[in-house]
């Protein structure tokens, strides 16, 4: 897998306007969630959280798979439910754009928003 690039709002923009690849958006939050590949291509999930292990020992698909980015939205804090709202200004896509693929790139981005806040120091 190429370098991953930064959790920076471009990157954010990239995901929802869908140019950054199914594959890297999935790896950016495999490896928030603590998915490490080993050079053998096994995964080493010694460092994700039992939750997440117990259901998913190697990482899920986000993009494709709805069970997986169902457990990712309800992983979300309450409190950070409108992150891609409030930190991006994003307004959603307009009805005749919805698609699943869309909808789960989205919530993504929300679940990495809320990954990056939870993630720094409390002032």
């Amino acid at each position: 897998m190429a370098e991953l690039p930064a959790l920076i709002p471009s990157t954010f923009s990239a995901i929802l306007d869908e140019t950054l690849p199914d594959a890297m958006v999935n790896a950016l939050v495999w490896q928030a969630l603590g998915y490490q590949q080993r050079e053998d291509g096994k995964w080493d999930n010694s460092a994700v959280s039992d939750t997440w292990r117990q259901d998913y020992p190697e990482p899920p698909n986000f993009i494709d798979s709805r069970p997986a980015t169902i457990k990712l939205t309800r992983s979300i804090p309450d409190s950070d439910k409108q992150l891609l709202k409030e930190q991006l200004g994003f307004q959603g896509y307009q009805i005749s754009e919805l698609t699943p693929r869309r909808t789960r790139r989205a919530t993504a981005v929300n679940w990495l928003l809320s990954f990056l806040k939870s993630s720094q120091p409390q002032a």
